[in-house]
């Protein structure tokens, strides 16, 4: 007698998502993993964001809608696990290598990310550059007679440093070309191409720090880049300069920032991010007037929500059907001859 297919089950992380499926982004369309043949729950809450093997078991993969470290010897106590992707595209605490080598495959979504996120750094750039903020409290407590002391610095002929030059970095230039800035990116041998191909200025990391008008941090997060920004970095930034961060917090030392904008060594700054979130209510950076703080989402449009969805449920589907994922992180994991590792992968009969 045949033994009955076991359930390929999706589990989602409980940080942004409570237990009926409803995420933080509504309702994102969960019968299309169903109509697929797979199965999903809401994971129990986790203390600290730091899953044990006993929060992984009975999952197949999982749906990461935050920033849940997965290290190898969570996933290697876990045999069942053969895949973890990410709802967006950075993967913050976890090694594609330490994953690979248990034979779990690491995917994101970067397609969904690529255009909101870019539109998200260039939109913070524009409200530094025509004063929105100022201009609006201006407006709103009725003192139009002060509106000629908030004339911001404008785009044209000005510098836009990107710090981070992937896809978001690449995108954010295309959208600043019509503007009549100079787009700059560090060197490095990564974007030479493309910067060439867009008409962006390489140079060295001290240089654009300085020469810059508006330094926007578009990159990852790693053991490299931890406080690329930091009190060195600033003290290269002119006194008429802005940051703009919507990369990751802790690419910007926060201390060392709140001590430069208290000190006035720059203009101000827009943040998306920060290193830590939320952020302490008394938190400097929260009621400095040269400063705009957003809660992480400005990037969180319909057609974010729409893309990056689109590009998890592939991969979960094609990784439950021993398809190679598009967005696939860690090739090292992927067996083409038997799919994921040792895992059976879903037929059409087992459906």
């Amino acid at each position: 007698m045949d033994q009955p297919h076991r359930p390929y089950v999706v589990g989602l992380t409980s940080d942004n998502v409570a237990p009926d499926g409803t995420t933080v982004f509504g309702d994102i369309g969960l019968e299309r993993l169903e109509a697929a043949g797979l199965t999903w729950r809401t994971m129990r809450p986790i203390e600290g964001h730091a899953p044990t093997p006993e929060d992984l078991d009975g999952f197949d993969a999982i749906l990461s809608f935050g920033h849940w470290p997965f290290s190898r010897e969570l996933v290697a106590a876990c045999p069942r696990l053969k895949h973890v992707a990410r709802f967006g595209a950075g993967y913050d605490g976890i090694d594609p290598d330490d994953l690979a080598a248990e034979g779990v495959v690491l995917t994101n979504a970067p397609d969904g990310v690529r255009r909101p996120l870019a539109l998200s750094a260039l939109t913070l750039v524009l409200a530094l550059s025509h004063e929105l903020v100022a201009n609006r409290r201006l407006a709103t407590s009725g003192r139009w007679e002060d509106r000629g002391r908030h004339i911001g610095p404008g785009m044209a002929g000005r510098t836009v440093g990107i710090v981070g030059f992937g896809s978001v970095g690449q995108d954010l230039a295309e959208l600043l070309a019509p503007l009549g800035a100079r787009v700059a990116t560090v060197d490095r041998v990564s974007a030479r191409e493309p910067a060439a191909r867009l008409g962006v200025d390489l140079l060295p990391l001290d240089r654009l720090a300085a020469e810059s008008d508006y330094v926007v941090l578009t990159a990852s997060l790693n053991p490299g880049s931890y406080h690329l920004v930091d009190a060195t970095f600033l003290d290269r930034m002119r006194p008429t300069s802005y940051l703009v961060n919507v990369g990751r917090g802790p690419l910007v030392d926060q201390a060392a920032l709140t001590a430069a904008l208290e000190a006035g060594q720059i203009a101000g700054a827009a943040l998306d991010v920060l290193e830590q979130e939320p952020p302490a209510p008394d938190d400097p950076l929260l009621s400095m007037p040269q400063v705009i703080v957003t809660p992480h989402a400005l990037c969180w449009t319909e057609d974010f929500v729409r893309g990056v969805t689109d590009s998890a449920f592939e991969s979960l589907i094609d990784v439950a059907h021993g398809r190679r994922p598009r967005n696939l992180l860690n090739p090292a994991a992927y067996d083409a001859d038997r799919g994921v590792g040792t895992f059976t992968p879903l037929t059409e009969d087992a459906r």
